[in-house]
């Protein structure tokens, strides 16, 4: 009998909720289609361990890698390593350098746009024309992140009403987000808006919003229920909500394509964005 097709999901951590909902949509499709299936990443963000990681998952005999990049150039050369070794790769929210067989994820610079957009729509309600606006970002920077900030700030020198001050870069935790936006708080009296480009830096940026008593409005990314519950309270007015899920379930279908020497189809697939505000459902 020949063996089942081995699949690893090589996230950037375990930490958030966004990750948990991918592997989730990758088991779901491994079980259907009898794969084996492992969900690993590093403990602390660390670009190396996610190489060494790579480097597992070809050893163990993985046939295909569902990859997010910690960092774009960082991991190409495991990547690299990998094809050589006969290993499908499959970019599922961040792609590295190397090429892959197939990349799902948002279309993070029109989700920065939107984002942006979003921002705007909700000073011209308040009937604020002016002012400054922070970014809170995450190192190590992907392509991710990186698209997000720049269609988010396309848009704001667009509209031409915005100082759009220097990017306050953290570790992505919550607790280095908050520090990072009490920061732009304190020292920018003209403060209007705060954005946070992924679910680490929302949640703290929302806590920070929480505790200040301006008028300040913050967009962000992801969802998890700390973050609804602080559009809920007020604290934040929307994130950019992706589809995890789908990644994960479209990437574990991808990838068994891939193995069997089936058309993986163009080589980005765009899972989509909403926004998700105090007016919207969400379970």
């Amino acid at each position: 009998m020949p063996r089942r097709p081995v699949v690893y999901l090589i996230t950037m951590d375990k930490k958030d909720v966004f990750w948990h909902i991918m592997d989730r949509g990758a088991s779901d499709m491994a079980r259907m289609l009898n794969i084996t299936y492992n969900w690993v990443a590093p403990e602390n963000e660390s670009v190396q361990e996610q190489v060494e990681l790579i480097n597992r998952a070809v050893e163990a005999g993985a046939n295909a890698i569902m990859l997010a990049a910690l960092e774009p150039v960082g991991v190409s050369t495991a990547v690299e390593d990998a094809k050589a070794a006969g290993v499908h790769i499959i970019y599922v929210d961040a792609p590295a350098v190397e090429e892959g067989d197939i990349i799902l994820a948002t279309d993070n610079y029109q989700a920065g746009r939107l984002a942006a957009e979003t921002m705007l729509s909700e000073f011209s309600e308040i009937g604020i024309s002016g002012g400054s606006i922070g970014i809170i970002s995450h190192i190590p920077i992907s392509f991710t992140v990186e698209n997000r900030e720049r269609g988010f700030r396309d848009v704001m020198e667009e509209d031409g009403r915005f100082i759009l001050l220097e990017t306050k870069y953290t570790d992505g935790t919550p607790e280095d987000a908050q520090e990072a936006a009490k920061e732009f708080i304190a020292d920018n009296g003209k403060l209007v808006g705060l954005f946070a480009v992924n679910e680490g830096t929302t949640v703290g940026t929302g806590r920070a919003l929480a505790a200040s008593k301006d008028n300040i409005i913050g967009i962000g990314f992801d969802i998890n229920d700390t973050i609804r519950e602080l559009i809920q309270n007020g604290a934040l007015n929307a994130v950019m909500v992706q589809n995890p899920y789908t990644m994960g379930y479209l990437g574990m279908a991808e990838a068994v394509a891939a193995i069997r020497g089936l058309d993986t189809g163009p080589d980005f697939i765009n899972t989509g964005i909403s926004v998700f505000n105090r007016f919207s459902q969400y379970n």
